[in-house]
């Protein structure tokens, strides 16, 4: 008999096709919140008018923005951040941006939560993975405060509450976690995304692309996330392509904004792969955008996956109309059809890393619940030198 478990977030509600402002201030008005801080990307705040729009239509309730998110969110950013929040005492942090800014905020609620004060202190709060491959996942209490997500890119942060914090001294990408620390609310506005650059745009749809092939691919697949992520790459397929035709078209974007949605049901639901596992590492070592690492990386790891799970391979194939062809080559002409790089030297990556991107992948919760399973670093570099 069937048997598992899938866990609801604690997210109230998505909001689509709505003008980012105009939505912001609804819903800190339906809330009930006056003191609204902004977290962003310091391009959107220093280079686009967007920040003051939603500054503007916030009116009194705005109390203050911080800009400094830094890539691959190492800890110091994240206390750096906390601390800016601490003293602005908000009822309501409202996040735009990518991947950074969430997780970034992510971590600082789990500082906030716990009462974090050093980069030790948070590196505790990481979640393990244990000898035997089993998760050590400390419990975080309750944050002062919840944010609201506006994402502009389509890394799929805003529906999770998993959020990655690099640790530069062991040049690993720790995975962070808590009830609450995710997106109360989420607010998808094309218009808001035409800042973000082609590259990283599509580069995050290959992202996204990839949450939906390693759940449908997962050793614990689940009925609702099958169905979600089967829909979810024929929507991004269409959508992507059309994104890199004519950035402007405000629907094709909006579709695929709703193909992370649902490409995202999987995210800390069921065990992923390899490729996000390794991924992380490739982002703490050579400094890979996250974008990128899944373009690199997912066809490598369905190939080396294959004699485990061709069944489970067999359906994103016929997700993606091509039944007869093999999911790791369907992925990879989409990766080129988008122009975007599919082999770790075109990231910077050079042999030096391996070693060390071996040895933080052994410690990714991701990699110890590949679906062949993963025992020995030697099988990490077998993946890097097909990825070479």
């Amino acid at each position: 008999m069937l048997r598992g478990r899938y866990d609801v977030l604690p997210q109230d509600r998505i909001v689509f096709g709505v003008p980012a402002p105009e939505a912001i201030a609804e819903v800190a008005s339906e809330l009930g919140a006056a003191r609204v801080f902004l977290v962003t990307s310091r391009t959107l705040s220093r280079k686009t008018d967007e920040i003051d729009r939603i500054r503007s239509r916030l009116g009194a309730r705005f109390i203050g923005l911080f800009d400094d998110c830094v890539a691959h969110v190492p800890r110091s950013s994240v206390l750096t951040a906390a601390e800016a929040v601490r003293r602005a005492e908000p009822d309501l942090i409202v996040t735009i941006g990518g991947g950074t800014p969430v997780d970034t905020v992510k971590a600082l609620l789990i500082v906030l939560a716990q009462n974090v004060t050093t980069e030790e202190q948070l590196g505790e709060y990481r979640i393990r993975v244990l000898e035997d491959g089993t998760r050590h996942v400390p419990q975080v209490g309750k944050p002062p405060v919840r944010q609201i997500i506006v994402p502009t890119t389509l890394s799929g942060a805003e529906f999770s509450n998993f959020g990655g914090v690099s640790d530069p001294v062991r040049k690993v990408k720790d995975i962070y976690t808590g009830r609450e620390i995710g997106g109360q609310m989420v607010i998808l506005d094309p218009a808001i995304t035409v800042h973000t650059p082609d590259w990283l745009w599509l580069s995050t749809g290959v992202r996204a692309v990839d949450h939906a092939v390693e759940t449908i691919c997962s050793r614990s697949p689940q009925p609702f996330t099958d169905a979600t992520c089967l829909h979810a790459l024929g929507m991004l397929d269409r959508s992507l392509r059309r994104n890199r035709e004519a950035p402007g078209d405000l629907d094709a974007r909006l579709e695929s904004q709703t193909g992370v949605w649902l490409a995202s049901t999987g995210l800390g639901r069921v065990d992923w792969g390899a490729s996000h596992g390794i991924g992380h590492q490739l982002g703490a070592v050579a400094n890979v955008p996250h974008g990128h690492t899944s373009c690199v990386m997912l066809h490598n790891v369905l190939r080396y996956n294959a004699q485990a799970n061709a069944d489970r391979q067999a359906l994103v194939s016929r997700a993606l109309g091509q039944p007869q062809t093999l999911a790791a080559d369907l992925v990879e002409q989409l990766v080129a059809d988008l122009g975007m790089p599919r082999t770790l030297r075109e990231v910077g990556v050079e042999r030096a890393h391996f070693d060390a991107i071996a040895d933080g992948a052994m410690q990714n919760m991701f990699v110890r619940t590949n679906p062949r399973p993963i025992c020995d670093r030697q099988e990490v570099l077998d993946i890097l030198d097909m990825a070479w």
